[in-house]
């Protein structure tokens, strides 16, 4: 899809200044780590893209299955072109709030400690569009913390829901626990929703582990009603009504 593509490439034009403009080693990330905190609820492949080139690296051979691409030959293009003609728009301002975010919220000292996520639909192997939950983390920046290689995973999520909410979150990793979601308005400018506390994060993980109130608060040293309040909290935040409710949304949005 041309106009796709147009799109992608005009959002980076305009955040060039947040883009290498040399080529960026790989020899920072510790693959082990990164996927042990990206969580995938489903069939999934991945794929690292190097800003400085603007285009794929490397990719999962489960691209085959899923999209039905051999992976020896697929491009970016490819991959684009797969995307529900009627998620163009959104994917375009999900990845502009996400880049304005990191930079003008986050800083370019923690730009790699940050997943980002939303959904989009993607065209299957069978011709069907399917729900995917699309993450990304950057891997490494230049010297000036510019953009240079990011791993973006996509997971099929359309056993969980086939409902996309337009949502975008950001999540912090690596001892960054901030939680930060984005609504994409009819206007067109996302607007920050609600933030998670780092204690509020530790209970929501304890919460999706099955702990009871007073396990929580055995583990964390703090009294029973801390917890309660916490979780009242929680729940408020995320608009939801109750723990499986939470723990659904925390699925879908890349929380876990």
């Amino acid at each position: 899809m041309e106009q796709y593509n147009k799109i992608m490439q005009s959002v980076w034009n305009r955040s060039s200044e947040h883009l290498t403009i040399e080529a960026v080693d790989l020899d920072r990330v510790r693959f082990d780590e990164l996927m042990a905190s990206i969580f995938c609820p489903g069939q999934n492949y991945y794929y690292v893209f190097d800003f400085f080139e603007q285009k794929i690296k490397y990719i999962h051979p489960n691209v085959e299955t899923i999209l039905g691409f051999n992976p020896e030959t697929v491009t970016f293009k490819d991959i684009l072109n797969q995307v529900h003609p009627d998620d163009v728009k959104f994917v375009s301002l999900a990845e502009k709030a996400v880049i304005d975010c990191l930079y003008n919220v986050i800083g370019r000292d923690k730009l790699m400690k940050y997943k980002a996520s939303y959904c989009l639909r993607l065209k299957t192997a069978d011709g069907n569009y399917q729900l995917f939950q699309h993450q990304s983390i950057l891997l490494t920046t230049d010297e000036k913390g510019n953009f240079g290689k990011a791993l973006n995973v996509l997971t099929n999520i359309s056993h969980l829901t086939s409902v996309n909410n337009y949502k975008v979150t950001l999540m912090g990793l690596f001892g960054e626990n901030n939680f930060i979601e984005f609504d994409i308005l009819p206007n067109d400018h996302p607007a920050t929703l609600f933030y998670f506390t780092k204690r509020e994060t530790e209970i929501i993980h304890l919460m999706i582990q099955g702990l009871k109130n007073f396990q929580i608060a055995d583990k964390l040293f703090i009294s029973l009603n801390t917890v309660k309040n916490h979780r009242k909290n929680i729940l408020q935040k995320a608009s939801v009504k109750s723990s499986s409710e939470l723990i659904a949304k925390c699925l879908n949005q890349g929380l876990i």
